[in-house]
């Protein structure tokens, strides 16, 4: 399997909307299931953010998309990475492709120092990508996001540019 990652474009809602309809998607998000306005209006504002702060793509595989991979700029050398793959592609390494790819080009294109990743502690698939990655389990944070079944809390992972 090799998937690739490129800029995300309009054109690309479609394919998105594949999965952001899906209930699994989204469990948890705090969006979805999406209509296909909302998944429109997202890729439209993801493709406009596109700047030297926030960069998001889409993973491709055979050229087809199959998920998205965000890296997010914080200042002082930091960066947050974020992800998420079509649930028919879920358990093939897909996520934990991408996610490697983002943190090269964090480390190397970004020269940043320090890449963190949340996740929903529910989410153990989540939790095992950031491990896959070489990521340090940092702790847990307390309700700090709203989504439909309550607050959730998020766990917190990171890895240097030493590590």
């Amino acid at each position: 399997m090799t998937i690739a990652l490129r800029p995300l474009a309009v054109s690309d809602w479609e394919a998105v909307h594949s999965w952001a309809q899906l209930e699994e998607s989204c469990r948890y998000q705090a969006w979805g299931p999406n209509t296909p306005e909302e998944t429109r209006a997202y890729v439209e504002a993801a493709v406009a953010a596109w700047s030297q702060s926030r960069f998001i793509h889409a993973i491709l595989e055979d050229s087809q998309v199959i998920g998205t991979a965000e890296l997010k700029l914080s200042g002082g050398r930091t960066g947050e990475i974020a992800y998420l793959v079509h649930p028919a592609r879920w358990g093939r390494g897909i996520a934990t492709s991408a996610a490697r790819l983002l943190l090269e080009l964090g480390f190397g294109s970004h020269q940043l120092h320090r890449i963190f990743a949340t996740c929903d502690p529910r989410n153990e698939a989540s939790g095992r990508v950031l491990t896959k990655l070489g990521m340090t389990y940092e702790g847990r944070m307390r309700e700090t996001l709203w989504i439909r079944d309550g607050w959730r809390d998020s766990d917190l992972y990171a890895i240097l540019e030493s590590d």
